[in-house]
C-alpha cells in the first residue's frame, strides 16, 4: 500500500506542468473530445508505466548491492533538481487527429512523449525502491490521471489554477525527501 500511495503522490505532483500535461491541454483544446483523450492517456500510461515499473523491478533484482541503493538515492535527488526545470510543449500545428482518431492519436502521442520523461524515470526508480510492479504502475497511473483529467476538462485554464513554479517546487521536495529517505535507510538512521 505504501508503494501505491507514494507512487500516486510523486507522479501526481511531478506531472503538473510536465510536457505530457501540456500535451493533454493541447489535445483538449484542439479536439474538444475529453472522453477519448482521457482513455488514450489511461491506456498509454498503463503500458508505459507498467514497462517502467518492470524495468525498475528487474534492475533491483540484478543490482541489489549497497552501491545500487546509493545510485537509487542519488537518482531521486537528481529528479528533485530536474523537477524544478519547466517543461515546454513540443508540438506541431495539427488541428485534426488524422485517420486514427482522437483516442489512438492521444494514446500513441502520450506513450511516445512519456518515454524518458521525468515521471517515467521516477516510475523506474519507484519500481526499484518498492520492488512492486503492480502497485507502482497502479499508483503512477493514478497520479497521471489525477493530474491530467482536470487538465483535459479545464484545458488552458488548468495552467492558471496553481502557479506551476510552486508545483515544481513541491515535486522537487517530494523527490528530495525520497532521496534523503533512501540515504537514511542506507546509513542506518531509520533503523
Amino acid at each position: 500500500m505504501e508503494a501505491l500511495l507514494a507512487s500516486t503522490l510523486v507522479v501526481a505532483i511531478a506531472e503538473i506542468g510536465d510536457k505530457t500535461q501540456l500535451l493533454a491541454i493541447i489535445l483538449a483544446t484542439r479536439f474538444k473530445k475529453p472522453v477519448p483523450i482521457i482513455l488514450g492517456i489511461l491506456v498509454a500510461t498503463l503500458f508505459n508505466h507498467a514497462l517502467a515499473a518492470t524495468v525498475g523491478y528487474w534492475v533491483s533484482d540484478f543490482l541489489s548491492g549497497a552501491w545500487f541503493k546509493w545510485v537509487l538515492a542519488v537518482s531521486f535527488i537528481a529528479m528533485a533538481a530536474w523537477a524544478l526545470i519547466p517543461d515546454k510543449a513540443d508540438d506541431e500545428e495539427q488541428k485534426e487527429p488524422g485517420r486514427y482518431g482522437v483516442f489512438l492519436t492521444t494514446a500513441v502521442a502520450f506513450f511516445l512523449v512519456e518515454m524518458g520523461d521525468k515521471t517515467q524515470i521516477a516510475t523506474v526508480a519507484l519500481g526499484a525502491k518498492f520492488h512492486s510492479i503492480a502497485w507502482v504502475a497502479a499508483g503512477t497511473t493514478l497520479g497521471m490521471m489525477l493530474a491530467n483529467v482536470p487538465a483535459v476538462y479545464l484545458g488552458e485554464a488548468a495552467t492558471k489554477i496553481v502557479p506551476l513554479k510552486y508545483v515544481r517546487m513541491g515535486a522537487a521536495a517530494i523527490f528530495l525527501l525520497l532521496g534523503v529517505w533512501q540515504v537514511a535507510e542506507l546509513t542506518g538512521l531509520l533503523k
